[in-house]
């Protein structure tokens, strides 16, 4: 038999054959019959849309986004550690080759990967690893443009401990902060006081909280290269608003700041291609480097680089890190480039203050699925547990914080709503840690778009942001705690 595309070709076939072909309207030629297929074609495995890789250090994801469900089983293998990948229905395609190519130096788990059939319908993927990693593997539903996917995530076998960072980058200037402080005199400004024994001068004329510049720190935490350095365009004034009373605390105030969305995850898409995630990570690096300027604080980053984080994970390292305030970052998106504004949101247990509200909550909270959480892990039902343990003095704080930093950002931006709004977001939902979001302007608006991209508007933005803390801070001290943490 010879195969010829669609068509099957039998030579010197019989006159029965024929006639029954024939009969059947098949078309017979001279010495042969020729069967075209006019139906759908025979599938011998799935096609492959895409492959992704995100390193990260918390992590490494490989994604295989194809059009029909794959199934994949996998061993790992030591002398030295390998993790072995056999995936069921599939043909090795030039689309699969190019995972080889994904893998970065800088890719903490992943030496290199190799791919090859392994047998018919069956090809097998083979990490060559760079320490040990305890992996998962699971399928995503197709969700938000995104086909059916395979995934892969690579977790170490010890992970990192984010407490134990913190308290280590932080250490000296604990000590510092807890040596040093004395008890002040009546109207004396304790933060300038300090700020005067780390700059070995004093701040000229102020009597009040220090300005954002003012204050020099022992060891300023370093931009990124990823986040653009300022343009010497002046950015926008914010309106005068009285100073926050001085901080008097005798350990450093922890600030979890949380870029929404992440690797899979886009977050929106502004008309000028701008991508969510990565605007609010770039603000978020600018703000943890102002807060870790400020001698009494200091902050911590949910993620740090373009991967995703579950939303419960998110909460788990807030709670972990003891934070005292937890500072959701995204950038809002509507159907109509017309809207604008900035606007901040705590939780609610009755549900959303507005429908605009409700829209949004479950905008935010359907990030696990496109950025693909896996829902068979038993760490995330036991989250969604503790997610259930709000309480009302958390979302009373919440309001006290939000409307705080609603005023500062209202001085130098456009505000969607000028009262904090409430909705059911997942993400704020620590029982423990008084919790908000900030949507900093609407990325479907081109004008508005272009400001979030602009590197003078992220640092105002992030000012605003500061001022806001430092000033719900000075009116609601937090709870003590050992100066250790």
């Amino acid at each position: 038999m010879l195969i010829k595309r669609s068509n099957l070709t039998y030579p010197d076939a019989p006159d029965l054959m024929r006639r029954r072909l024939l009969a059947r309207g098949m078309k017979v030629g001279a010495g042969a019959v020729v069967l075209t297929l006019t139906g759908p074609q025979l599938a011998f495995g799935a096609s492959i849309v895409a492959v992704r890789m995100w390193p990260a250090e918390e992590y490494t994801r490989v994604t295989i986004e194809s059009d029909t469900p794959l199934k994949a089983t996998h061993t790992l293998v030591t002398g030295p550690d390998r993790l072995v990948i056999d995936v069921d229905g599939l043909e090795l395609n030039p689309t699969l080759r190019e995972l080889v190519a994904k893998v970065t130096p800088n890719d903490p788990y992943i030496r290199t990967v190799r791919v090859g059939q392994n047998s018919p319908r069956v090809v097998r993927l083979v990490f060559d690893l760079k320490e040990g990693v305890a992996p998962q593997v699971f399928t995503l539903l197709p969700i938000a443009g995104y086909q059916h996917r395979l995934v892969f995530d690579l977790y170490p076998v010890n992970p990192p401990d984010p407490l134990w960072k913190l308290v280590q980058a932080t250490e000296e200037k604990q000590r510092r902060l807890t040596s040093s402080l004395t008890e002040p005199a009546d109207g004396e400004d304790l933060i300038a006081e300090l700020a005067r024994k780390h700059a070995g001068e004093p701040l000229p004329g102020h009597k009040g909280t220090p300005p954002l510049a003012a204050v020099t720190p022992p060891a300023v935490v370093p931009m990124p290269r990823t986040v653009p350095e300022p343009k010497p365009s002046t950015p926008p004034v914010a309106r005068n608003t009285p100073a926050p009373a001085p901080l008097k605390v005798r350990r450093l105030l922890t600030v979890a700041l949380d870029p929404g969305h992440g690797g899979e995850d886009p977050g929106a898409i502004g008309r000028g291609g701008s991508y969510e995630k990565n605007i609010v990570l770039a603000i978020a690096k600018r703000l943890r480097q102002k807060i870790d300027a400020q001698p009494d604080m200091r902050s911590m980053l949910t993620r740090d680089g373009d991967y995703f984080v579950p939303l419960n994970v998110r909460v788990q390292k807030a709670r972990r890190v003891q934070a005292d305030l937890f500072v959701s970052i995204h950038a809002d998106a509507f159907m109509s480039p017309e809207a604008r504004g900035a606007s901040v949101f705590a939780l609610s247990e009755r549900g959303a203050s507005s429908a605009a509200a409700r829209w949004m909550a479950n905008r935010e909270n359907a990030s696990d699925q496109i950025g693909g959480a896996n829902v068979g892990s038993k760490d995330v039902q036991v989250a969604k547990v503790l997610l259930d343990l709000s309480t009302t003095a958390q979302i009373n704080d919440s309001l006290k914080v939000g409307r705080a930093v609603l005023d500062q950002i209202g001085g130098m931006h456009r505000l969607h709503k000028r009262d904090v709004e409430q909705a059911g977001f997942a993400v704020l939902k620590a029982p423990d840690i008084p919790s908000i979001l900030i949507e900093t302007a609407f990325i479907s608006n081109p004008e508005e778009e272009a400001k979030l991209n602009d590197s003078a508007h992220q640092e105002a933005l992030a000012d605003a942001i500061l001022r806001g803390i430092r000033a719900y801070f000075a009116k609601n001290p937090p709870l003590a705690r050992s100066p250790s943490v």
